[in-house]
Order: C-alpha cells, then sequence, then structure tokens
C-alpha cells in the first residue's frame, strides 16, 4: 500500500523527506509529511482503498496520528462494533488503527485482521506506538541515529546510512519506550501441539481468506504460476467474482513459450477462462536487473534474489497494465511443508516444528521477495494463505496428515501438501485441472525455465576470480559466502548497503535435510526422480 518513515526526535522535515523518497515507488500516487513536537511523519501513498480521502498521516479525534503501509481487512466490522459511533474523517481503512489505539491504547493489536506495519503518535502524551502484523506481510525496520533520534521506516534504505544500527522489527509485536518490544500475536499452533486429524473446514477457510482479500478500490489480478498455490488461489478468486461482471487477469513468466511453469499456468488460465497474460524474458534481461533487485530487495540471499528477479520483471509488466493490486499463493509451502526438501524429514515431530520455523522466518524470506519485488513498481500483493484462522487450522493439523512421503516397497508414497490437493479435488466442480491438482512442487526460480538459473551461475562464476573468492571469509565474516554466486551477489548488496549491521539483517534462505551447498529443491532427489519419469 505505500512507505512510511517516522522519527521521534528533533529532524527537520527536508531530511526526513528526501530520506523517505528513497522508497517512493512503494507510494507513487501521493505523499505528505507531518512535523510535530514529538517528531516526523512521513507517508508514501499507493491509492489502493479510499482513492480521495485516504491520504496519510490521518489525524483521530483528538491530537493523535497513524501512518500504516498494509490493508485492514476488518475495518468495517470493527467500526460496527467495538468503535460504532466513530466519527471518521476518510473512508480509509487505515484510520481504525487511530481510533482503536485511542480507545484501547496499546492493547489493540489483536484486534486487526489484514497486514499492516504503522507508527501512531499521542501528541498531547508524547506516546508512540509502532506494530508489526503477526507473520511480517509488511516490512518494518528501525534504528537510532548518533543524536539519539529514533527511526521507523518500510525499507532499510531509507535508514541505513542514518543510523548507528539497524534491525527489522519482528512481526507479531508492538513497541513504546515505556514497554519495549511486546509479543502480542500467541496463536494456538505455537503454544499446543498439533493433534488436530479433521480437515474439514481447511477449504472454506482458504475461500474466506481470498474473498476479504479482494477488497479494493481499483483493479486486481492474480500471479499465476501454474504451481498448486497459485492455481488455487486463482480459482477461487474467480468462483467469487462470478456475476459480478469482472474480468480476472492472470499473469505468468518464463524463459520462453516452453517453460514449465508458462505451460502449466496457460492450462489453468484455459480451465479458468482468465483474461491471461504470458511474460516471457531472456537471461541477460535478469542479469541486467540484478543490480537494481538487490537495492530493491535489500538481500543477499541466493534463493531470494534467483526467485525474485523473474517476480521482478513480471511485476513491471503488470503496472503497465493498469494492476495495482496482486494474489499469489506465498506461505503455502511453508505451512505445508511443499519444499522438497520436506520428504526428508526424518519423523512427523521434526517435519512439524520445520513447518512452523519456516512460518515464523517468513518475513525473511518468501514474503520479503514477494513484496519488495512487487512494490518495487507500485503493486500490492496479498496471500491469502497466511490468513491468520486459516493459519491456525492448517498448522494445527496432525503431521500424519501433512507429511509428504516416498514411496516404498510395501507403502505408497504421499505427494507434498496432500492435504491441501484433497480439501479441493472436487470431481463434481473441479478447481482446476487434475494434473495441475496433483503437479509436484517447482521452485519459482526453476518453473520459469531451467536455463535461467544455470546461466545465473554461470555468470557469477565467471565474473568471480578464484583468488577474489578465496578472500570471502575476510571481506564477509557475516554469513560469509560459500558459493561464487553468492560472492558476486554479497558484493552487489555491500556496494548499496555498506554497513555491518545492513548486513546483519538477512537471513540465509538454507532448507533442512539437504547436503548440497545449492539450497534449490532442483537438487533434491525427489525432483530428480519425478524429472527422469517425465
Amino acid at each position: 500500500m505505500c512507505g512510511i518513515t517516522a522519527v521521534i526526535g528533533k529532524k527537520t522535515i527536508d531530511e526526513v523527506a528526501v530520506r523517505s523518497a528513497r522508497m517512493r515507488h512503494r507510494g507513487p500516487d501521493e505523499r505528505d509529511i507531518l512535523l510535530t513536537n514529538m517528531g516526523i511523519l512521513s507517508h508514501e501513498r499507493l491509492s489502493i482503498m479510499d482513492l480521495t480521502t485516504g491520504k496519510q498521516p490521518i489525524q483521530g479525534t483528538r491530537n493523535t496520528y497513524v501512518i500504516h503501509n498494509g490493508e485492514i481487512y476488518n475495518y468495517k466490522k470493527v467500526y460496527e462494533t467495538d468503535l460504532k459511533g466513530t466519527q471518521r474523517r476518510t473512508t480509509s481503512d487505515s484510520e481504525v488503527i487511530v481510533h482503536l489505539y485511542e480507545k484501547y491504547g496499546n492493547d489493540f493489536c489483536n484486534r486487526l485482521d489484514g497486514m499492516f506495519a504503522f507508527v501512531v503518535f499521542d501528541v498531547d502524551k508524547n506516546k508512540l506506538i509502532a506494530a508489526r502484523d503477526p507473520i511480517g506481510v509488511k516490512p518494518l525496520y528501525y534504528g537510532k541515529d548518533k543524536d539519539g533520534a529514533l527511526w521507523f521506516a518500510s525499507e532499510m534504505k531509507t535508514i541505513c546510512d542514518t543510523c548507528n544500527d539497524v534491525a527489522a522489527f519482528p512481526p507479531g509485536h508492538y513497541y513504546t519506550p515505556e514497554t519495549g518490544f511486546v509479543k502480542y500475536y500467541s496463536p494456538r499452533w505455537e503454544r499446543e501441539p498439533a493433534t488436530d486429524k479433521d480437515p474439514r473446514g481447511l477449504r472454506e477457510l482458504l475461500e474466506a481468506s481470498v474473498e476479504k482479500r479482494l477488497m479494493s478500490d481499483v483493479p486486481l489480478g492474480v500471479l499465476l504460476s501454474g504451481g498448486l498455490d497459485s492455481s488455487l488461489i486463482s480459482s477461487i478468486v474467480c468462483r467469487k467474482l462470478r456475476g459480478t461482471g469482472q474480468d480476472l487477469h492472470s499473469f505468468s513468466i518464463g524463459l520462453s513459450a516452453d517453460a514449465p511453469d508458462i505451460q502449466a499456468a496457460r492450462k489453468v488460465a484455459k480451465f479458468l477462462g482468465t483474461k491471461h497474460h504470458e511474460v516471457y524474458f531472456t537471461v541477460e534481461e535478469g542479469i541486467q536487473a540484478l543490480d537494481k533487485l538487490i537495492w530493491h530487495l535489500e538481500s543477499y540471499d541466493v534463493t531470494t534474489i534467483r526467485a525474485s528477479t523473474p517476480m521482478y520483471i513480471l511485476s513491471r509488466y503488470i503496472r503497465q497494465q493498469g494492476i495495482k493490486v496482486i494474489l499469489s499463493g506465498e506461505g503455502a509451502d511453508e505451512v505445508f511443508g511443499g519444499y522438497l526438501y520436506f520428504y526428508n524429514a526424518p519423523n512427523d515431530e521434526a517435519f512439524q516444528e520445520e513447518t512452523k520455523r519456516r512460518v515464523r522466518l517468513l518475513s525473511t524470506a518468501d514474503i520479503l521477495r514477494a513484496d519488495k519485488s512487487t512494490m518495487a513498481h507500485g503493486i500490492e500483493l496479498r496471500e491469502p494463505m497466511l490468513d491468520l484462522e486459516f493459519l491456525e487450522k492448517a498448522i494445527g493439523l496432525s503431521p500424519t496428515l501433512k507429511r509428504p512421503l516416498l514411496p516404498t516397497a510395501t507403502k505408497e508414497g504421499r505427494i507434498e501438501k496432500f492435504v491441501l490437493r484433497k480439501a479441493f479435488d472436487d470431481k463434481d466442480d473441479p478447481y482446476l485441472p487434475e494434473n495441475i491438482l496433483w503437479r509436484q512442487k517447482e521452485q519459482f526460480s526453476d518453473g520459469v525455465g531451467y536455463n535461467w538459473m544455470n546461466s545465473l551461475v554461470a555468470h557469477c562464476e565467471a565474473e568471480v576470480s578464484d583468488n577474489e573468492f578465496a578472500q570471502a571469509r575476510e571481506r564477509f565474516p557475516h554469513n560469509t559466502p560459500t558459493t561464487k554466486e553468492a560472492f558476486y551477489i554479497r558484493k552487489n548488496f555491500h556496494q548499496h548497503f555498506p554497513q555491518d549491521a545492513a548486513a546483519k539483517t538477512v537471513r540465509k534462505w538454507v532448507p533442512k535435510w539437504q547436503k548440497s551447498k545449492d539450497p534449490s529443491g532442483r537438487v533434491n532427489n525427489v525432483h530428480q526422480d519425478a524429472v527422469e519419469k517425465k
């Protein structure tokens, strides 16, 4: 939805505005900045809801103000219940945050259903609260500068050369100067064992999640890779739009018309009847995009860069078509253990713990990639698989229903995400073609065409000499690159973000139970066996 910057302490408007403008891509439609006796609030706006009166900062009923990045899906319900009779200045979903603060103080984040990073200034009381959504769908960073001023920003580039130390704001927490960081999100799946053996209701919860994410005052579309997750989301969106007269635009990308994802997406689009767009890119275009992409992503993780490149190129095309909101299938692989390395889990307990760990790390990996690749071009991405009610049900299901298994001489195997596939296996009213519903997982960076990853690796190896690579530990003692590809990407990142604190904000995506240095699912034996059988 936008980019936010908040500074608590004495700074000039010009200084804050210049730094906030570094993420103008997040909010190309409108901007505003407010100076108070507490500090400064700045907002770069991507207009999605309330196109005419939703400019931020938004004032509450007294001298309180909010800046918000994200969407609050239940804002109308909150006004009908908790905030009945509240006088509103806008029709924006964001305004509900400041009114909840005015009524409940700091204890209100669990009343919000949506994705968010926000800062509220209570000027008369000289108080503030900053918070991030439970899963970290929306990014937020913080740090202190040499004068002791506290900064918050949607992207690290806004503050990394101003603050002495910069860190990612923890998902599911709020912060006040009086309390420090407080964990407000404590789901049942974190506290209790997964013993639910009844998958009924899974389909209905995902359908409800998709429906609430159709909230928009601008055109929306779907990312359609042809894999299970994006195909299911696309199918549900089509069903929800029936009878509305709205066309659904779907988008896929690959190196050529015969790339695995392009072919699969084409089948799904034809089956669903979407207005489908196929975008092709060359290896050269991908490599040329790396420098700008790394600046946008603020990451040097190899898996993130590989997968983000086609997504970044596709997002540019989507925005050119006038689409500002996109739904996608991110999160399902973490929730249901869909990555191929999950086949190597030694037992149900280890499988379950790894799915929970990967969900907790989503803000450092897939949803970081998804947010920043799309917001680089002013597009808001929404992920129905990360709905909190859906997560409670899905993660709470017993791992005996979810863990993928290789076939043996005496037992049949079980494909990854079996329970999700089965929930949508409706013979009377099919959601998807049979061969898509049961299609094996492809890494996005592989699905666009295997030559993309091969060529990227070859390019990096050609650009990094043996002598240079031998200095990897000395140059980069934190998260030392272990391949020439990782070294090349890290060098590029360092040129943009040379601060040690910046490097420490990045988490490497490392699959468990996979011995190869390469994190791709392509090196997993399960993938190799599937390819050989084709």
